[in-house]
């Protein structure tokens, strides 16, 4: 691993406020110098990467993936999950554990530990189960979990619908400061639909998920957290209601963080008759109404961070009727390409974009797993380069991880990861990027 000089990209960094044109270099793995100056005393072996005309920013961080790792391997892999994160940017991704066998025990968690030291290329940290089985009965052992370096508490892809179940959770979380993430449904509301409810699901025939199945289940959490002083993490929000609901509890001091997929941020419920099933997801894609309101929520800070919820799938789970395929869009790849034409249309500023995938989710996060989502001097040298500009069309095909399933499939974005970069090590390279010697260079 040779020291490597990034120069002349345009360095953004919201951790401290840094937007600045400079140059970055990278030693042993770690940041070791950066900024407007011209870097000198170079190490004779060092590389030299320039990225004039790119973005150089941390690594991108997701707190909500799915990597299908025990028991789903037809569907992901830590390995081939961890390489796709890599393509889209990723150096953290957090999975979710809705596994086979569930993420509710020690060994599973050091199972995954141990599964992406040996064959990921990224940073893999565990989310622990909130019930035994992620079946709703009992709790899992939570201090346990937390002791083995989960980042925090899930069942998603269930919701947690026993309100006392989840009253002690969000006892525990105020205990361990980590977060009950849920997946915010109330069954009996949502039950039988795969779509949004609207005008939409009229005209097509499909039977409708209303937003009150979310935003009821966002309300009684938020209930629950205030009582307890839990700490509560909305997963893909959805509606505008529960962007409203979600900023009156932060106005009265309730612990509560929130996160917004990239779909739910660029896509209406009309992609459903464009794309079928590819565009199936729960929550489900809603209104343009919606979509603006959690774009508004994201950029005043009541949505906390941006998260894929990467769902992979094979292709005989989307085939069939719409009725049958199953929820879910494989998004790791396309998440900074489809967040871009927000900053292409004028909707969302670039600086914050990089904010909700960077310094965010490491502060929700926090220092127990290294300084994540920064470039300071002494950092883990995890970094993204990206071409804001460069135009692309999406095939799955060439997709690294194993779910295909993507509405953006044969559509042209603009925005490209040009190179990822993990402790140090180049884990992912345009083959447009191209890298010398830096005596070459000088010459």
């Amino acid at each position: 691993m040779k020291p490597l000089l990034i120069l002349g990209g345009r360095l953004i960094d919201p951790n401290r406020g840094i937007d600045e044109t400079g140059n970055l270099l990278i030693t042993e793995g770690k940041i070791s110098a950066q900024g407007k100056e011209e870097i000198t005393a170079l190490p004779s072996d060092c590389e030299v990467l320039s990225a004039e005309g790119l973005i150089v920013c941390p690594g991108f961080i997701d707190l909500h993936c799915h990597l299908r790792e025990p028991g789903f391997t037809e569907k992901e892999t830590i390995a081939t999950g961890t390489r796709a994160a890599a393509q889209g940017g990723f150096t953290t991704i957090c999975c979710m554990p809705n596994t086979n066998p569930p993420l509710d025990n020690i060994e599973t968690i050091k199972y995954v530990k141990s599964k992406a030291n040996q064959e990921g290329v990224v940073r893999v940290l565990p989310i622990g189960c909130i019930s035994r089985g992620q079946k709703g009965g009992d709790l899992a052992p939570l201090s346990e979990l937390a002791s083995a370096g989960v980042i925090g508490f899930s069942d998603d892809g269930e919701p947690v619908s026993n309100s006392p179940l989840m009253r002690r959770a969000l006892e525990s979380s105020r205990k361990l400061e980590l977060p009950i993430i849920d997946h915010c449904e109330d069954k009996s509301l949502a039950a039988g639909g795969v779509m949004n409810e609207g005008t939409v699901s009229t005209k097509v025939g499909l039977p409708g998920i209303p937003a009150s199945a979310e935003e009821s289940m966002v309300a009684r959490d938020l209930q629950l957290a205030g009582a307890t002083g839990g700490w509560l993490h909305v997963a893909h929000v959805s509606t505008a209601g529960s962007v409203e609901l979600i900023r009156r509890a932060k106005e009265k001091g309730i612990h509560v963080t929130a996160e917004v997929t990239p779909h739910h941020l660029t896509l209406t419920e009309a992609m459903v008759q464009i794309c079928g099933s590819n565009a199936k997801v729960n929550p489900p894609l809603r209104t343009s109404a919606d979509t603006q309101a959690l774009l508004q929520g994201l950029m005043e800070g009541t949505i906390d961070v941006i998260a894929t919820d990467h769902a992979p799938h094979t292709r005989a789970n989307k085939q069939g009727d719409f009725i049958t395929a199953a929820f879910g869009i494989s998004g790791l790849e396309t998440a900074l390409a489809a967040l871009l034409t927000l900053v292409h249309e004028g909707k969302l500023d670039l600086v914050t974009l990089v904010s909700r995938l960077t310094a965010a989710p490491a502060r929700i996060i926090g220092n127990k797993h290294g300084r994540l989502g920064t470039l300071a001097v002494g950092a883990p040298a995890d970094v993204t380069i990206f071409d804001p500009n460069k135009e692309w069309i999406v095939d799955p095909d060439n997709f690294v991880s194993k779910g295909k399933n993507t509405p953006w499939g044969g559509f042209a974005l603009k925005g490209k990861v040009m190179a990822t970069i993990y402790q140090g090590k180049m884990v992912y390279k345009d083959n447009s990027i191209r890298i010398a010697e830096w005596d070459k260079v000088i010459k």
